[in-house]
């Protein structure tokens, strides 16, 4: 429509107010409608908050300590914190990566984004950029993280196999996503380990890692693209 069109023109060139990196011209293949993707075959859970729980039960719990020593958190890297929320792994990040690396937080919730910019600005971290994502779009820069963290939000994601598909382009070479979830059903805001995978393996990614990380923390899933990435309508959805 002429007003959508209106407010996309805007978005690129207001970037949203702040956000940055701006969103992505996108290759010609990878700008497929969304309707042209299968729909999740399983519950998909509605954003119901910024935080997964309090900040110092989290940190008592081991949740961040645990996750971040599975990722490859080598000089120069670049983390993209996806779903970032209220930026409980945004920061921790921020400090993990000062002097040696970069974090890009991104949401769908503008409210969040801008509640994390200010905190961000409070505790004086230089290394973070933010990105209004979008519900099938992450809306990464092309080949910009060599790290996807998605935390507790991939059971939220309205469009996985588009979402899943497009990511592919804001991964550098070799780059990977890890996934922090707990096993249970999507409905109850997790997602069973079998079905990740699955969904995962149809837009062409194969799973390199899975670790339990703890009582309460769930798992975290790391995956890298191994495979030709399919045509959007021959993607065969997983059943939940």
């Amino acid at each position: 429509m002429r007003v959508a069109g209106i407010c996309l023109t805007l978005l690129a060139l207001t970037a949203c107010a702040q956000a940055q990196p701006l969103v992505p011209e996108s290759a010609p293949d990878a700008v497929a409608a969304s309707t042209a993707f299968p729909a999740a075959d399983r519950p998909v859970a509605s954003i119901v908050s910024s935080h997964s729980g309090s900040e110092f039960a989290r940190d008592e719990a081991g949740e961040a300590e645990r996750t971040l020593a599975l990722l490859p958190l080598k000089p120069g890297v670049t983390v993209a914190d996806i779903g970032a929320g209220d930026g409980y792994f945004t920061v921790r990040l921020a400090r993990a990566l000062d002097g040696i690396g970069e974090v890009i937080a991104t949401d769908v919730t503008p409210e969040y984004l801008d509640g994390l910019k200010a905190r961000i600005r409070r505790e004086g971290h230089a290394n973070v950029s933010f990105v209004l994502g979008g519900f099938d779009d992450p809306r990464l820069a092309p080949a910009s993280a060599d790290v996807a963290l998605m935390v507790r939000m991939y059971h939220e994601i309205e469009q996985p196999y588009a979402f899943l598909w497009r990511l592919r382009d804001g991964l550098k070479e070799g780059g990977v996503v890890a996934v922090s979830e707990r096993d249970r059903e999507t409905e109850n805001h997790g997602i069973r380990p079998a079905l990740l995978r699955c969904e995962f393996e149809a837009v062409g990614y194969e799973q390199v890692a899975f670790q339990d990380i703890g009582p309460g923390n769930g798992y975290v899933a790391l995956f890298r693209p191994s495979q030709p990435r399919p045509e959007p309508a021959a993607i065969e959805p997983c059943k939940g």
